[in-house]
């Protein structure tokens, strides 16, 4: 005859698997206590030069409807002025001296641009990655949670399964001392 599990046997091997799951509740709690998120933008903020800063702004600047507004005006300003208000026009019409200006202005802004941008694209980098360990560690704590949650039904079903086995054998056992009595 089948020996039914006592409510002890059934502690002992919920008690087992929790002694197996010590080293990896440790683990989990080290990650928690760890805080992995960072303020990357302000970690790099600091770390740049005086030419790097500037550089951004020049980019920032150079990006914006202001420039672009500022830039017309001035354009058109240097033309109306050579065209229709000067006598004596210091660029007259194919505008040479105002190309070169244009040249030089885009020389010097494209480096300053790509600059910023590589700046940019390395702030994106680190958040990126910073991204990635905050959802790893996410990660890991939802599924040690649906882990804990899938033990916890499993020792219940165990637990209830024992109780129920503990009835019939007591109700048995009734019948039986029932059955003799008569």
């Amino acid at each position: 005859m089948k020996k039914n599990p006592s409510k002890i046997d059934i502690i002992k091997t919920v008690m087992k698997d929790v002694e197996e799951d010590v080293g990896n509740e440790e683990m989990i709690h080290l990650i928690l206590q760890r805080q992995f998120s960072k303020n990357t933008d302000k970690r790099v903020n600091e770390q740049l030069t005086f030419g790097q800063r500037a550089a951004d702004a020049i980019a920032r600047f150079a990006g914006s409807w202001t420039f672009i507004l500022i830039f017309t005006a001035v354009i058109l300003v240097w033309v109306g002025a050579n065209v229709y208000f000067l006598a004596n026009p210091y660029d007259p019409y194919p505008f040479i001296l105002l190309n070169l200006v244009l040249s030089c202005i885009a020389a010097v802004q494209a480096p300053l641009i790509m600059m910023s941008q590589n700046r940019q694209e390395e702030k994106d980098r680190q958040r990126a990655e910073n991204d990635y360990i905050v959802n790893l560690k996410s990660e890991i704590i939802v599924e040690d949670l649906h882990r804990k949650i899938d033990e916890l039904l499993k020792n219940q079903k165990k637990i209830l399964n024992g109780e129920k086995s503990g009835q019939k054998q007591t109700q048995s056992a009734k019948k039986k001392g029932d059955g003799d009595e008569a």
